[in-house]
């Protein structure tokens, strides 16, 4: 599978220190893009998103032995930890990892960091967010254009970091060629329409796509750090014949016809025992010539019955 992708952050207009941080790595046969958000102080959040980063482009790896989004799962578990060893629950980031692998997407996802699918003009939020901005949409009680000015829009309910253990949401996606997947923060789509971002990332190649979002964001404010990752997929892997490895002897064809049940193998035996038995009767019966035995007719064997005697 061939994909191209292109990434951007940017401090914004109103803070002093971008507490994002993103990674993009093809790693044969897989594409692995992230991008993470910390928060916790001036400088923590820097450190937690940092940290984050680098432990889950360490941890992850591809094995054939492992489920795609098990390996994301255990990575996203591991950067949970080491943030936690170092802040004790003081620092923590959000975390969006996008897995490209054998024509399918893999997203993992922990706290309001987004990832989109935009397919033919169609933008599809993939993830869920973790905030209650995003539990009061969910129960009806705001609308999306209420969520995206909400006070409380950047208060989240889960973080990687935040307590010693981490519940990762997994989701998977069959990909089409010309899909394209965006991951960002909230510093994008917080101001964004998603049908904005949709015609941005579906026009426009990824490497001039990021760009004039994070312009874009930039222009409505920007009153926090920007980071966008669009990829696009040009070409699917092709489908590969199943061949017979030459060590291994190849399996032997199906029977055409099906075997005989044990009930009726022995009816057949039982036939034949009786025909082979009238058959000699008659060859070998006294006082007359042998018969040839195209001439006579062939018995008709029926149901077995019981004959009771007449006295």
């Amino acid at each position: 599978m061939r994909v191209r992708f292109s990434a951007r952050t940017h401090i914004g207009q109103r803070r002093e220190v971008n507490q994002d941080a993103y990674a993009t790595e093809e790693r044969s046969p897989a594409t692995l893009l992230l991008v993470c958000d910390g928060m916790g102080g001036h400088a923590a959040g820097e450190v937690a998103s940092q940290l984050a980063v680098e432990t889950i482009m360490a941890r992850y790896g591809y094995d054939s032995a492992v489920s795609p989004d098990q390996a994301l799962r255990d990575a996203f578990t591991s950067a949970n930890q080491e943030i936690y060893n170092q802040g004790r629950g003081t620092m923590g980031t959000t975390g969006v990892a996008a897995l490209f692998l054998h024509n399918r997407l893999y997203v993992a996802n922990v706290g309001d960091s987004r990832a989109y699918l935009v397919r033919e003009g169609q933008i599809d939020q993939i993830s869920h967010d973790h905030s209650f901005v995003s539990d009061q949409l969910a129960a009806g009680l705001i609308t999306p254009e209420q969520a995206r000015t909400s006070s409380i829009r950047n208060i989240i309910t889960r973080a990687l970091g935040h307590s010693g253990s981490v519940e990762v949401d997994l989701f998977e996606r069959q990909l089409c060629a010309g899909d394209t997947v965006l991951l960002s923060s909230d510093g994008m789509h917080g101001l964004l329409a998603d049908t904005e971002i949709a015609e941005v990332a579906g026009i426009f190649p990824p490497e001039e796509a990021v760009q004039r979002l994070v312009d874009m964001a930039n222009a409505r404010g920007g009153p926090d750090n920007i980071t966008v990752v669009i990829a696009q997929v040009d070409e699917l892997d092709a489908a590969l014949p199943t061949t017979t490895p030459l060590n291994r002897p190849a399996d032997p064809e199906p029977p055409t016809e099906l075997p005989l049940s044990r009930m009726g193998l022995l009816l057949a035996s039982l036939t034949l025992l009786l025909l082979l038995s009238v058959g000699a009767l008659l060859w070998y019966s006294p006082g007359s010539p042998p018969q040839p035995l195209q001439e006579r007719p062939v018995p008709t064997v029926g149901p077995i019955s019981t004959v009771t005697p007449t006295r």
